[in-house]
């Protein structure tokens, strides 16, 4: 993330490069269900990035002298695929910057999981990049937390994850990876909007106190929006587990409908 202003215009005629305005959200798709191995799983495709979470737990503490007998232990994974981007990347395995991103999102879990519900266990958060276009933390807590409420474990909130930044001397929404780079600050947010909390607030370049507080009004505007998206998601799955069962319920023969059973 480079603090200086490049010669190029990120805003013009008051719309960004990718015609967007200062509060519009990259387009924005997710899945849940998607690992048939985890309890909870889930894909984020967010402009460019494509993120895969996966959640494994609450399961027994290995190695067990990490046991905690009053609440789950969380562990978290951020690892980005060698083939995700064109600049960066190109050897396998979490970097420095991947220990720092699970340390956080790890922090993000332990203060939105009811940890105290499964004490003595441990809980596995692993997320995944396999593409990458600017706002990939962001984009990898959003799929975990998804992950989360899809394994079914109890939570105060869904955590929703937001990057604000400033182009142009203008505080935008969910910058990408040109506006990240070219961008004079850059400002990630993980936030829960059922309580109001910010659970994960970094930046990067200097900001004003009034942009800081403009930054966080846009995060959690924001952010309703990227709720909406999850709870969409959770209830296409269940929707289609419902008729699923249904099928089965209604149908004992080969799959068919009652009305289609011939009874000899």
């Amino acid at each position: 993330m480079s603090t200086s202003v490049g010669t190029e215009k990120l805003i013009v005629n008051g719309k960004r490069l990718d015609g967007r305005s200062a509060s519009d959200l990259r387009p924005l798709k997710m899945e849940v269900g998607i690992l048939k191995k985890a309890n909870g799983s889930a894909m984020v495709e967010w402009g460019k990035n494509k993120v895969i979470a996966g959640v494994y737990g609450p399961r027994e503490v290995l190695p067990k002298h990490m046991t905690n007998p009053h609440k789950a232990i969380i562990k978290a994974r951020y690892a980005m695929a060698p083939f995700c981007s064109l600049e960066e990347h190109g050897r396998m395995g979490p970097n420095r910057r991947a220990h720092e991103i699970a340390k956080v999102a790890k922090h993000v879990f332990e203060n939105a999981v009811l940890v105290d519900q499964f004490p003595k266990t441990m809980i596995n958060v692993t997320m995944e990049v396999l593409q990458s276009d600017g706002g990939t933390r962001v984009s990898a807590i959003t799929a975990a937390s998804l992950a989360m409420a899809d394994a079914g474990i109890p939570m105060r909130g869904i955590p929703c994850g937001i990057a604000v930044g400033k182009i142009d001397g203008q505080m935008v929404v969910d910058l990408d990876k040109a506006e990240d780079n070219k961008g004079q600050s850059d400002m990630p947010l993980v936030v829960m909007p059922d309580t109001g909390e910010i659970l994960l607030f970094q930046m990067d370049g200097m900001l004003s106190k009034d942009e800081v507080a403009r930054g966080i009004d846009l995060a959690f505007e924001a952010a309703n929006k990227v709720r909406e998206k999850q709870v969409e998601a959770l209830k296409t799955k269940y929707e289609k587990v419902e008729l699923e069962i249904n099928g089965e319920n209604a149908g004992g023969d080969g799959g068919k409908p009652a009305s289609e059973i011939t009874v000899i």
